[in-house]
């Protein structure tokens, strides 16, 4: 029975990192990558439709993103959504494809993104603190239902916490590297 409450523990924390880095993913660090556009949605024919679905999106370099869409027709929509996700750079359309330039972040942009991480972060460290209270409440429950002593519900509380310290320290860890990332010029 522990050891099940112990597993979903761990799982639940480890998805509660795996958001976190994929919501990292699109935050803009010194070069830039295609996941910037990854959250932007293309009327495509009615149906909000995912920017890599209606065309390539790729990195030209270290500052500019090109999208060929697979359709001509669909370059206004595309330029449309681009425009309202507010990246901070407008689409330039040249009759082919969309290049996105982005210029060099400034500190204060720098800053401002590192703010965004921490949150993203705090966010997680919550998220890994709640899962720790539910597992902790269902060891209680049974020892309340007497299936388990004093002690062994004691036991488990602390395996509860260890694994609860050491996805924190996931969390810092993965969040002091995106930093690094973020602040490096």
């Amino acid at each position: 029975m522990l050891d099940a409450i112990f597993k979903e523990t761990a799982d639940h924390m480890q998805k509660s990192i795996d958001a976190m880095k994929k919501e990292f993913s699109t935050l803009r660090t010194g070069k830039v990558t295609t996941t910037i556009v990854d959250d932007i949605k293309v009327n495509y024919y009615g149906n909000p439709t995912p920017l890599n679905q209606v065309g390539s999106v790729t990195v030209m370099d270290a500052t500019t993103i090109a999208i060929s869409p697979w359709e001509k027709n669909l370059l206004p929509e595309i330029e449309k959504a681009i425009q309202q996700a507010n990246l901070g750079v407008n689409p330039n359309n040249d009759g082919d494809f969309i290049k996105l330039f982005f210029p060099p972040m400034t500190a204060e942009q720098r800053e401002q993104i590192a703010k965004q991480a921490k949150a993203m972060a705090e966010k997680a460290k919550v998220a890994v603190r709640n899962v720790r209270k539910d597992a902790n409440n269902k060891i209680k429950r049974l020892e309340k239902d007497k299936e388990l002593s004093e002690d062994e519900s004691k036991r488990a509380q602390d395996k509860i916490q260890k694994l609860t310290d050491e996805h924190i320290a996931k969390i810092d860890e993965a969040l002091k590297t995106k930093e690094t990332d973020i602040k490096k010029v």
